[in-house]
Parts: structure tokens; sequence; C-alpha cells
């Protein structure tokens, strides 16, 4: 999390965090809003450096329900951890919403759009189904 909105500070720092904890595989969609820091030299410069294998996808100009899985979220974060939280220093909200996401959201936190099962349930049915392809 950033101090600014720069490209530099917010989006690529979140980037890297991603990439470090997942796999990228062949054929990875990265979806976005069309916020200035993802059409950025610099952020589909980041993409193009998999050779392919990342495909970039922004929403439509102007229509909401196409980023509506990240809005979603969002708002989940905010309503069920952040306004329930008061934090003293900006390292302690990035601890706390680090650990709602690694250790609530993903894996016990269970998800009506993903048939009322957990994300982590979910990745491991998409990998073994890789497995077994």
């Amino acid at each position: 999390m950033g101090q600014t909105l720069s490209t530099g500070d917010t989006i690529v720092p979140a980037w890297n965090m991603a990439i470090k904890s997942n796999n990228i595989t062949e054929g990875l969609i990265f979806h976005s809003d069309r916020g200035s820091q993802y059409a950025s030299s610099t952020f589909t410069d980041i993409l193009k450096k998999h050779n392919g294998s990342i495909r970039q996808s922004m929403s439509r100009k102007g229509n909401c329900w196409d980023n509506a899985v990240a809005e979603s979220f969002f708002k989940s974060l905010k309503v069920e951890w952040v306004y329930a939280h008061s934090y003293n220093l900006r390292s302690e909200a990035e601890l706390s919403v680090f650990q709602l996401i690694e250790t609530w959201y993903n894996r016990r936190r269970i998800h009506s759009s993903l048939g009322y099962k957990t994300i982590e349930e979910i990745e491991i049915e998409l990998y073994n189904q890789k497995i077994a392809a």
C-alpha cells in the first residue's frame, strides 16, 4: 500500500506481492478497471515481461459491472474488517489487512459466487483438475 497513487507506489508493489505467492501460468488474465496506474507503460511493460503468458483485460468505459468482483471484495474488506478496527500506524493496517486476506478471506470465508466454497477450495480443485488433465 503506497502513500501516493502513483503506479510505483501502488500497483507495482501489489503486483510483486501477488506473483511472489502465486504461480503465473499460461493464459493468466489480469483484469482491472481503466485506472491510469493499470494503463501506464510502467505497469503494462511489467506484464509484457512475462512473454505473452499474461493477458491484460480492462473494464469497458463507464461499465461498473465489468469489475464487480473486485468492487465486491473491497466492500467486504471494508464492512467486515476495516471499519471494525482502528490503527495507530500504517504498518499495523497493512499487516491486519494482509492477515485478513491470507488467513480468513481466502481460506475460511465461503463465497456464494463460488458455490459456497472458499477460495482455497476452488484453487485446490482447479489445481487437481490441471494435474488430472
